[in-house]
């Protein structure tokens, strides 16, 4: 990874604000995206970034977040069709050359990457930390009852 990356996140909510913090004390250059101006509020006072207002479906806004420079997208907002909307967008429109979406359902993560966006599902992961606590539970014989 380049020491300072060019990083377009849309959605301001826990998870965007949360990465657009750490990825900009890390010295990386963020711009946020939101509809909602009010979510802009959840990013640190050092946040250095850009923020832009508005709706992430419309080609205008994602040029006025100079997508085309980004080296690597996010999207984070809390509805799976608008993540894969922008996430195709920015990479079949703007040739980013990494992009992330969150999906909540896993059913649709295959449809996703079908389409070549990577995902991350919050369920999924969940899922797999919580089976592994009980498979190791189970390993070190947390399984006998008194």
């Amino acid at each position: 990874m380049k020491d300072n990356i060019y990083i377009v996140i849309v959605g301001c909510g826990r998870l965007g604000s949360y990465l657009a913090n750490q990825l900009s004390r890390a010295g990386h250059s963020v711009v946020v995206i939101d509809s909602d101006e009010e979510t802009f509020l959840d990013l640190s006072p050092d946040f250095s970034g850009f923020r832009v207002v508005g709706d992430a479906t419309q080609i205008a806004v994602l040029r006025e977040a100079k997508l085309k420079q980004a080296d690597v997208f996010f999207a984070t907002t809390h509805w799976d069709n608008v993540n894969l909307m922008v996430a195709q967008i920015a990479r079949k429109l703007f040739n980013v050359p990494h992009v992330l979406a969150r999906v909540f359902d896993p059913r649709r993560e295959q449809i996703f990457n079908q389409l070549g966006i990577e995902t991350i599902c919050p369920t999924s992961v969940a899922a797999e930390m919580f089976l592994l606590a009980v498979a190791s539970d189970r390993a070190a014989g947390g399984d006998k009852k008194s």
